[in-house]
């Protein structure tokens, strides 16, 4: 896990990059990368690249980067390719030898025999540029759940690109223009949608594609390699009963979490009162075979309360025999560590904190890296919108199918108590009709006609637009699956998981140093798992990755209902402002308004961020 970025002078009439830009936008990664830092600059000084390093895999200077390889190949990496020893293996056999034992390494070598279709032999999590000495071309790319990211500026002559949006404006090279897109995007959704980013002209690398970039500039758009949405929708259906799923998922998770644990530091857990994380703790212990480290985040201000995960985590933690750390948050260290959350942040989010929090205290404990159970939801149905967003279609099918059956069903909502507990409802009529319209509706933070209260009406117009017309060149592009499980789980993998619960992962992760690993978004699972998907019902999925540890988790815990990790932010938010500012009392405040109140507040606390960034 580390940090890298780049300045590429492409055209002949672009300036020379500068070496501070580069410097300045790779330390400002220091904490994604502080066990070592490089830089490497191509022969005429139009192309730098640089690295800051986590040493996870080969702890020695053999594991330095940039690397450059006997071709004169160069590369910079962030993330971790699990299957690189067989990948190193079959090499071997054809006749390439090693100096190392880097997954980086590997990666140059596959490049070498398999060209840019070395991309489809990985797994793991990755972002990655790679500088063909030969052909003078480079290569971006980034895995294909989007696990670890990668940020791209091209302003026609010189292309600038990093793991961090942040880092890209510490080089002091390219404006801190809001991009109406964006800003859009996370009020709509609560972080902001890929490819956009806050800031104008600043793209993501979509996940799962490669661009390639020549002396003459970008030789094609981002092309793909691996889709998640397309692997679910070709996979075979299978028909699934509950002694077959646990099996499947059973045998499939397990070679996932073996694979996980490659590493040259110690592994541990991030440990919540939920299925996934106390799963995986157990069938890691039984896989690893040693006393795992496990940790677990637990407020104040849930203490004896329904919301508390520390019961429940502590009961998991004894089953298996875990070393257990338990930090508890209060609302003063929410107060004293606001400041630093956000300098971290590098888009804004309505989550993450929890991330941040829970990766402070696996620092603590002297860990370097943690398996998440992120993933498991969107894999094996878990969450509750797998019912809500079919039931919402139907509804708003039945409304559309009457003459003036939208304006009915609006002004009903309007005029009933439902129009102020549950604001979305009034978007039923107008969204529910289409499948991805109600996927849009259950997702959505506010509404678009809602956005007007904050945002400029000319940079709502423009937002709305870009956004509209990226969304629809999409799904004339993708192809998402039939069943409504398999169709639900890829705009999950594609939307929310990527674009907010990844992304606050990594920002919030590597503001600790701490590499955050996800066995459940894995894509040898996935191809495993995924034919089972459509046909999985109520609590199956959970039940069957509950089954898996040899010691399965305890029944009573299985079969609690869904909550969600809770963090009191808007508690701790509306008790630091003052008294005739706040919206009602701490305990009137539903989640849903809770997650209003909170995202305008992390825009306005982001945009400071953006103002102090030197």
């Amino acid at each position: 896990m580390c940090g890298l970025n780049g300045i590429f002078a492409y055209r002949a009439e672009a300036a020379p990059p500068s070496r501070e830009e580069l410097i300045m936008s790779r330390d400002h990664m220091a904490p994604r990368g502080p066990d070592g830092c490089g830089e490497w600059w191509d022969k005429t000084e139009r192309l730098g690249l640089g690295h800051r390093r986590l040493a996870i895999i080969e702890l020695t200077d053999l594991g330095h980067q940039p690397m450059e390889d006997d071709q004169e190949n160069v590369i910079v990496f962030n993330g971790e390719i699990y299957n690189f020893r067989e990948i190193r293996s079959e090499l071997k056999k054809r006749g390439f030898h090693f100096r190392s034992d880097s997954d980086t390494e590997v990666l140059l070598k596959a490049y070498q025999y398999y060209g840019r279709d070395f991309l489809k032999h990985l797994r793991g999590m990755y972002a990655l540029a790679l500088w063909d000495q030969k052909k003078q071309s480079l290569l971006l790319a980034r895995d294909p759940f989007g696990i670890k990211p990668l940020y791209i500026h091209d302003c026609g002559t010189t292309l600038r690109f990093s793991s961090q949006v942040k880092s890209l404006l510490a080089g002091r090279a390219i404006p801190r223009e809001i991009d109406e897109a964006g800003l859009v995007g996370f009020f709509l959704f609560g972080s902001v949608p890929e490819p956009f980013t806050i800031i104008k002209n600043i793209k993501s690398v979509p996940a799962g594609h490669s661009i390639l970039f020549s002396i003459d500039g970008p030789n094609e758009e981002p092309k793909p390699f691996c889709l998640v949405a397309d692997e679910l929708a070709r996979l075979e259906k299978k028909p699934v009963s509950q002694t077959e799923l646990d099996s499947e998922v059973s045998k499939a998770v397990r070679d996932s979490i073996r694979a996980h644990f490659i590493a040259d530091v110690d592994v541990g857990v991030f440990l919540s009162a939920g299925v996934d994380s106390c799963a995986l703790l157990g069938a890691s212990r039984q896989s690893h075979g040693q006393e795992l480290q496990a940790v677990t985040l637990g407020f104040d201000s849930f203490e004896n309360t329904s919301d508390d995960e520390v019961p429940w985590a502590s009961k998991v933690a004894d089953l298996y025999g875990a070393k257990h750390h338990i930090a508890r948050i209060t609302q003063s260290d929410f107060d004293q560590n606001l400041e630093s959350i956000f300098a971290s942040m590098d888009q804004p989010s309505i989550d993450g904190l929890n991330t941040w929090f829970v990766a402070k205290a696996a620092r603590e404990a002297g860990l370097k890296v943690a398996i998440s159970g992120l993933g498991g939801d969107e894999l094996l149905a878990g969450y509750p919108g797998f019912k809500t967003i079919p039931r919402l279609h139907l509804i708003g099918r039945a409304i559309n199918a009457f003459p003036l059956g939208r304006n009915i069903a609006q002004s009903f909502i309007s005029i009933s108590r439902l129009a102020r507990t549950k604001p979305k409802l009034h978007g039923l009529p107008c969204y529910g009709g289409s499948f991805d319209g109600a996927y849009l509706l259950y997702r959505a933070l506010f509404l678009v006609d809602e956005l007007d209260q904050f945002i400029d009406p000319m940079a709502l117009r423009e937002g709305i637009e870009t956004l509209s017309a990226h969304w629809a060149q999409s799904q004339q592009n993708c192809v998402l699956p039939s069943s409504s499980n398999s169709r639900i789980s890829a705009l999950e993998y594609v939307t929310y998981t990527q674009s907010q619960l990844l992304r606050d992962a990594d920002w919030a992760g590597m503001a600790q140093s701490i590499e955050i690993r996800t066995p459940l978004l894995d894509i040898e699972l996935l191809r495993e798992v995924g034919p089972f998907l459509p046909k999985i019902k109520n609590k199956q999925g959970k039940a069957a990755l509950a089954a898996t540890p040899s010691t399965a988790l305890p029944e009573q815990l299985v079969k609690r209902p869904k909550t969600g990790f809770v963090v009191p932010t808007a508690k701790w938010m509306n008790n630091a402002l003052p008294v005739n500012e706040r919206s009602g009392t701490n305990d009137s405040i539903s989640k849903g308004q809770a997650s209003r109140n909170w995202a305008k507040f992390v825009a306005e606390k982001y945009k400071r961020s953006l103002e102090a960034l030197v």
